[in-house]
């Protein structure tokens, strides 16, 4: 069975416009390399998946990614994270790839063992749907789908129900995950601080972290989330 990786990574230097009270355009994007670099490591080393594939036009983000040896698809003319998806999966169904697993670039924890436990459960399976939501049972951090293009994908605000749902309505009990890597996606300064303590703890020497520490991210966020209290 082939199991491919999709991310899709839309231009750095816009992106995480929530974090710019502490972090100006250049930081936010040099953020968003290491955590895509770090997501990159993690389906690299997880042996349960044949290959990458970055949905993109991002210069920087398509060097990263030849870097991994992944596929580079271009975004569709239409903008967003849906299109881009759909878009991936269709071509992966139309080359005969058996499996996708989608993953955004800003969920820097994720390990290759979650990666290996969200797809352990297609090992005597053939079709279905793995959903991993995040945190606050939100949006949806990591979703398998086999084959790729068996639903239309429900991307944005309350992500996961519509996931749920949209496997419902095309008779797929799906398979529902939380992991404390995968749950954790980097939005806010709060989503931010959460990060860099679990970091510490861990003592990590990920790409983030280095990336974090050198331009003083905890410093910057002690007045914010010390006046949120």
């Amino acid at each position: 069975m082939t199991t491919r990786a999709v991310l899709p990574i839309k231009d750095f230097v816009n992106a995480k416009q929530r974090l710019a009270t502490i972090l100006d355009v250049d930081e936010r994007a040099g953020l968003c390399r290491a955590m895509v670099e770090d997501v990159l490591l993690a389906v690299e080393a997880c042996p349960l998946i044949d290959d990458i594939a970055l949905v993109t036009n991002d210069e920087i983000a398509t060097e990263l990614g030849r870097q991994f040896h992944a596929e580079i698809i271009a975004e569709p003319p239409e903008k967003g994270l849906i299109p881009a998806v759909q878009h991936a999966a269709s071509s992966l169904a139309a080359a005969g790839v058996d499996r996708m697993i989608f993953l955004p670039g800003d969920v820097p924890l994720v390990t290759p063992d979650e990666l290996e436990v969200v797809l352990d459960g297609f090992a005597e399976r053939v079709g279905g749907i793995c959903l991993v939501p995040a945190s606050d049972l939100g949006g949806t951090n990591c979703l398998v789908a086999s084959p790729p293009d068996c639903l239309t994908f429900q991307f944005g605000i309350n992500s996961f129900r519509k996931h749920v749902a949209e496997a419902g309505a095309i008779g797929v009990s799906p398979i529902v995950l939380k992991l404390p890597g995968l749950g954790l996606d980097i939005d806010t300064p709060q989503d931010l601080h959460e990060l860099m303590t679990r970091l510490a703890f861990q003592g990590s020497e990920s790409h983030t972290y280095r990336y974090c520490v050198e331009i003083d991210v905890v410093g910057r966020l002690a007045p914010v989330i010390g006046g949120e209290d």
